[in-house]
């Protein structure tokens, strides 16, 4: 662990898409000092939505010139474009990919990066339309009751980062991350939806006890209603769901993204049951980043809010991974939308506040003065 942090449980750090010199330098005076950072699309990947072969020294490169800020990159995308979908119709093919995956695993550990996260979704992250928010800001929702296919592209997004508005998920994005629209999806059963995760886990958790890197998996994004959503099940879209995966494999380095906000919406009361749930996982010792954001509502109809105004206890939350053992970047995520601030740097400045105040308030945070 970092020197700056050896005495910490928990940590602010700042999940960035292709961060130029100018963000960096704002996350900085933040004082944000681990980052965890998405560059797909990009040239260190395919922007064409295949798999490409990442080279360790750009890698290497690159984490030095994060570096040069005074950050730390705790965690990398690892980019697995369309391989769950390709692996139930073209195994051949999705063999392949898998090999390319596994070897830029290990070009990421030639290139000091000791954990990479990734994303499940076959399909985008669904969403239905925006719901008024406090002082005129929009909130991202999934209400099932009004839902309609026809209006995937204009509400969902995709796995690139926050909807900046509920029209930037459109092809583009989608091919960036090898997901699709809904209905260009076939159906995928149960039983498909994990003999496609368990291809991927058995390739990669290997190379990554190989290489020594961590994988860190995101859940299913929102959990659809019992028998899917257009034919599509979210397998790892509850908390047997999330159980049944870290099952797949023994390795501790197979492990999650733990999406606070993903997890909440699994709930039909999560304010009653988060904090059990995030001792618990945070217990097994398998949560490498934690995705800390708060929806107020539940199962099936929820909103994505401001961190202080949803249903779960955050502070009560910042407890409970304390309590379970967690050590690791509590990274702000999806906050709301607003004319005001269209980048949202200054809704995730307030989101990254406010969780150091919560740390602090919770014990686990160090000022600069008692380092």
């Amino acid at each position: 662990m970092d020197p700056y942090f050896g005495s910490l449980t928990m940590y602010i750090s700042e999940q960035l898409l292709n961060p130029d010199e100018r963000r960096l330098r704002l996350s900085t005076q933040l004082g944000v000092e681990h980052v965890v950072l998405d560059n797909r699309g990009t040239e260190l990947v395919s922007a064409s939505g295949g798999v490409s072969a990442w080279d360790a020294s750009k890698l290497t490169a690159y984490r030095r010139w994060v570096e040069g800020f005074g950050l730390k990159l705790d965690v990398f995308a690892l980019d697995i474009g369309s391989i769950l979908l390709d692996s139930l119709v073209d195994l051949e093919g999705a063999r392949k990919q898998r090999a390319l995956l596994a070897d830029n695993i290990k070009k990421a550990a030639d290139a000091g990066i000791t954990c990479l996260k990734y994303n499940v979704q076959m399909v985008g992250i669904t969403r239905t339309a925006l719901k008024p928010g406090r002082g005129g800001a929009q909130n991202s929702s999934f209400v099932h009751a009004e839902y309609r296919a026809e209006d995937d592209q204009k509400h969902s997004y995709w796995g690139v980062g926050y909807p900046s508005n509920q029209e930037e998920g459109g092809s583009t994005s989608a091919l960036l991350c090898g997901q699709k629209m809904a209905r260009e999806v076939p159906p995928v059963t149960v039983q498909a939806g994990w003999d496609a995760i368990e291809f991927l886990v058995e390739g990669l958790v290997p190379a990554a006890d190989a290489a020594g890197v961590r994988l860190a998996c995101h859940p299913h994004d929102p959990a659809y209603p019992i028998g899917g959503l257009n034919g599509i099940e979210h397998v790892v879209g509850s908390a047997d769901g999330i159980r049944k995966f870290l099952a797949l494999s023994g390795s501790s380095n197979h492990g999650l993204n733990f999406c606070q906000g993903t997890v909440a919406e699994m709930f039909k009361e999560p304010g009653k049951h988060m904090i059990p749930v995030i001792e618990e996982f945070a217990s097994t010792g398998r949560i490498f980043m934690v995705h800390f954001r708060n929806i107020r509502g539940g199962y099936l109809d929820f909103q994505e809010v401001f961190p202080d105004e949803g249903d779960v206890d955050m502070f009560q939350a910042v407890k409970a991974y304390q309590r379970g053992g967690y050590t690791g970047p509590l990274c702000p995520d999806h906050v709301p939308v607003s004319a005001l601030d269209e980048g949202r740097e200054r809704f995730m400045s307030f989101a990254l506040g406010y969780t150091r105040g919560l740390l602090q308030a919770a014990g686990v945070w160090a000022t600069p003065s008692s380092r």
